[in-house]
């Protein structure tokens, strides 16, 4: 099994990381991100809780290693086979394992440049997803609310696999050499699209609106993801005690201001203007220094503490699959643990500028015993989105300025930021520790370069 917590691009400005769970084991991740100060981020700009709520997503699901089409297992069953709540489940099973292979193979085969590769390979996926396909329809039940089960699956697994392969299409490359191979690609994406059409799954007022189509197909794939993504629950850890923070703070200021009342009562005989003007401050004093002495002492309290618990389960059973504890604050340099200051030192001399620390930690702790049969991993995923970072860099590019013989010529360059990123794993005895350089400018990712140790 691959120990190793994986890196991506996500979208223009998000990051991914992946990783393995397995059962009734407990595993620590930990990222420091190093945001150079001229970026504008810290803990008065950005909120722990805002960016983590908005902007950190975690998706957990039933993992195979078998993420290419010719391995993909049949794991559908006719409902004469097994009892009617499988039926539903396996029926997922198989939809969600074919459309992650098929992204795999389509992914790969895009990256064959040369033509007598790339058409080839192009062809041999052709097949299999038609074999794939075959299975899944080789039964339709007579069950009314089966049967719509599988029109759901069928209707998206039919209308994906025709959208990967018009993405394998367009991104291939052109040879009049390869136009029979073409040909047999565009066939199937015809017939797939032919047969939705011929078991009425979509309307045509659907179907003329790109919109309609792209987000009903969005809805069903949620629905064929139904007891294979696992549902989550998160909980705030520090709700209560920050409540009781507040309610402590107040009622110790309170009791301070009512005996200054009381003793200003005894000194006053009567109600008079100064006793009034004396009460307003005191009262305005208290409003003041409530909020301000809250918010220290919360802030000396939460630090280093746990804040949110997500909590998987089965959408199948409900049953609780797996936890995780997860920690998001601004830290000083100081600390950092040694090993991951010692991986920050290793910069260039002349990227080492000042810079603002933000540690996410994530332990997670898997409860189940065992999977489902023939699922022996859980892929756990985590999602960044760094919109947040940029939303003060500078807009605009500046010009890079040359002298060819007696000509200035000046050549428009764009603002680029770089954000170092430490990520630590520990699973069992292993251990594991990357940097990363994450370029960005204002709108996108530039590049995500891991350096070495």
């Amino acid at each position: 099994m691959d120990r190793e917590v994986k890196l991506s691009q996500d979208e223009s400005l998000s990051i991914k990381l992946s990783y393995l769970l397995l059962p009734k084991e407990s595993q620590r991740l930990d990222l420091y991100f190093s945001l150079p100060v001229e970026m504008g981020i810290n803990a008065s700009t950005l909120s722990e809780e805002d960016y983590f709520h908005a902007h950190v997503k975690s998706h957990s699901a039933y993992y195979s290693k078998q993420l290419h089409l010719p391995l993909v297992r049949s794991r559908f069953i006719s409902q004469s086979k097994g009892e009617k709540a499988d039926y539903r489940l396996n029926l997922n099973l198989y939809s969600y394992q074919i459309r992650l292979a098929l992204e795999a193979d389509i992914k790969q085969t895009i990256q064959l440049k040369e033509a007598d590769e790339f058409y080839p390979a192009a062809i041999e996926l052709v097949e299999q997803a038609q074999v794939l396909l075959k299975k899944l329809r080789r039964y339709t039940p007579p069950d009314k609310k089966l049967k719509s089960y599988f029109e759901n699956a069928d209707n998206y697994l039919s209308w994906h696999t025709e959208q990967m392969f018009l993405k394998l299409l367009s991104k291939g490359p052109k040879n009049s050499d390869y136009s029979k191979a073409r040909e047999i690609l565009r066939a199937f994406c015809r017939g797939e699209n032919q047969y939705r059409s011929e078991q009425e799954y979509n309307s045509v007022l659907t179907l003329d609106d790109p919109n309609r189509i792209t987000n009903k197909m969005r809805l069903l794939q949620r629905l064929t993801e139904y007891g294979v993504v696992f549902s989550k629950e998160t909980k705030n850890l520090n709700l209560n005690l920050q409540r009781l923070v507040r309610g402590t703070v107040t009622a110790v200021i309170m009791a301070f201001v009512m005996f200054l009342v009381l003793n200003a009562r005894s000194n006053f005989q009567e109600i008079t203007v100064a006793l009034i003007a004396f009460l307003g401050v005191l009262y305005g004093l208290r409003e003041i220094f409530k909020d301000d002495l809250t918010r220290i002492i919360w802030r000396k309290i939460k630090q280093g503490r746990p804040k949110w618990r997500h909590i998987f389960r089965s959408s199948f059973d409900n049953k609780t699959i797996h936890t995780q504890t997860v920690w998001l604050e601004h830290i000083r340099r100081k600390s950092l643990p040694e090993a991951v200051s010692n991986l920050f030192k290793k910069r260039r001399q002349q990227n080492k500028q000042a810079a603002h620390l933000i540690h996410y930690r994530c332990d997670s702790k898997v409860i189940a015993k065992e999977f489902l049969p023939g699922y022996e991993e859980i892929q756990q995923q985590v999602y960044f989105n760094l919109t947040p970072f940029v939303r003060y860099l500078k807009k605009g590019a500046g010009k890079l300025y040359s002298l060819e013989g007696n000509k200035v010529s000046g050549q428009s360059v764009e603002r680029r930021y770089q954000i170092n990123l430490v990520v630590t794993y520990s699973a069992n005895s292993s251990h594991t520790a990357t940097r990363y350089k994450i370029t960005l400018n204002r709108s996108a990712i530039v590049s995500i370069e891991e350096m070495p140790d």
